[in-house]
């Protein structure tokens, strides 16, 4: 066994017990559950979705009656012989019109629309994965740039004090105006590097509270996801392959695109509509019955009329033949786009796997060189005391150790963020399986709400 392996699990262990936090301190659970509640592009997603649930029920309204009622009042006036008459005529109906076969487009388009149902929400889902990883991301971000800088500043503490200790050294004779000299250039260089450390924080807070939606406060130190993981590269990729929610959604829309070309064959059938009406014509005007002593009369006029309405495309210029050709050379675009979404799925699998084993073997490394070198910079301080190093290689021994622990830092960093991205790799970075404390949005309910609704304008919740 490599040094690798056998200092990863104590790296491990390890990990979560490097900081001692507060106990009000925010943990990766909490921050997720809000950045779930809260994050804008999230709830953005699901408003779209419950705008293509909508598709369903204006897609079966091809199933329904259309009803129609029309009014309408004119008042005419004559003048003949010099005598004036005026007629007043008031007309109104309901007409009603039902598709009886309309080349089965109704159907297809109903199936269509419940297809893109299915695709949006697991587009959903896929959203859920990639706010929840940039959740994580940006909380790992936070806590990597808060320690750089800590470093940062106890390097310029200690750097403060080799130019004390230099100048102290300098007046008495035992040290060099280039001892000196250097001390203070790598104290220049650290407030540098702080106030860049510190510029970096402000840009990961900000990252934070606009994927979480609050300021971070104190966050708590995590480690990485390692018991959600699957034993091995190929058992993630095998599932994430069955459930990646883009490889899932692509395939509804496969779906969807072969019911969109079969409506479209269906406008080149013929087509049978029932319709109805009922009108009444009320007309009051001079009487012209010529009978003696009648001035004005009203005359109202009752009619209905049934019958059913048949149409048989011959030719409309070839526009319908176009469309069914467009949406064939669609549905052959949605399922080249299965395979791309799968090849997609397979390549971050393995990227997010290698990256996950390549961080837990840097982290192992970095913890053995951060020993290392602050063993070294305690040694080399002593020689220097005793006249056998130089200023410069204390510097050199002190560059040593922030430079180590600040690549521990990131690669304790890279850990957990490599696991989580596994777990959006493969399609189960989800509140369920993370067991965040929130409520689970169920894009369904609003489904099952308006799917079959005949009329109404207020949305399922009030508006």
């Amino acid at each position: 066994m490599s040094v690798f392996g056998r200092v990863v699990p104590a790296a491990l262990i390890g990990f979560s017990l490097f900081f001692v936090t507060p106990a009000m301190a925010e943990t990766l659970n909490g921050a997720l559950a809000k950045a779930y509640q809260n994050n804008a592009t999230l709830n953005a997603a699901r408003a779209g979705v419950r705008v293509t649930n909508e598709g369903v029920p204006l897609a079966k309204s091809g199933y329904r009656p259309q009803i129609v009622g029309s009014g309408g009042i004119s008042a005419t006036h004559t003048v003949t012989n010099q005598r004036g008459s005026d007629i007043l005529t008031g007309q109104f109906g309901v007409q009603i019109q039902q598709s009886i076969f309309d080349g089965f487009q109704t159907q297809n388009n109903v199936r269509a629309a419940e297809a893109r149902v299915r695709a949006s929400h697991e587009s959903l889902r896929n959203t859920e994965q990639n706010v929840l990883f940039n959740a994580v991301a940006a909380y790992m971000d936070v806590i990597r740039d808060r320690r750089i800088a800590a470093f940062r500043q106890r390097n310029l503490e200690f750097l403060a004090e080799q130019v004390r200790a230099a100048e102290s050294r300098f007046e008495v004779g035992e040290g060099t105006r280039t001892d000196v000299a250097q001390a203070q250039a790598s104290r220049s260089a650290a407030e540098a590097q702080l106030a860049a450390a510190r510029a970096q924080v402000q840009v990961s807070e900000a990252t934070y509270r606009q994927l979480i939606g609050e300021n971070p406060g104190q966050l708590q130190a995590t480690g990485p996801a390692a018991n959600l993981l699957p034993a091995s590269m190929q058992a993630a990729i095998d599932v994430a392959a069955r459930q990646h929610p883009a490889i899932l959604a692509t395939q509804h829309l496969v779906d969807a695109s072969s019911f969109v070309v079969k409506a479209a064959e269906g406008a080149l059938l013929p087509q049978l509509n029932a319709q109805a009406s009922v009108q009444s014509q009320v007309r009051r005007g001079p009487d012209t019955s010529g009978l003696p002593g009648v001035g004005m009369t009203t005359t109202t006029t009752n009619s209905a009329t049934v019958g059913l309405n048949l149409t048989v495309p011959i030719y409309s210029g070839g526009r319908t033949s176009a469309q069914v050709r467009q949406s064939k050379e669609q549905l052959g675009q949605a399922r080249i786009e299965v395979d791309v979404s799968r090849s997609q799925v397979l390549q971050a699998v393995t990227s997010a796997w290698t990256q996950y084993i390549a961080a837990r073997e840097t982290t192992a490394a970095s913890r053995l060189v951060v020993s290392a070198a602050e063993l070294a910079l305690s040694g080399v301080t002593e020689e220097r005391n005793v006249g056998q190093r130089t200023t410069l290689d204390v510097l050199n021994a002190q560059g040593d150790v922030i430079n180590a622990q600040i690549n521990l830092a990131s690669s304790e960093r890279d850990v957990v963020v490599a696991s989580y991205a596994i777990l959006s790799a493969i399609g189960a970075l989800s509140v369920r399986r993370l067991g965040l404390p929130v409520a689970e949005h169920r894009p369904q309910e609003h489904y099952d709400a308006v799917k079959d609704l005949w009329h109404g304008t207020r949305t399922p919740d009030g508006r």
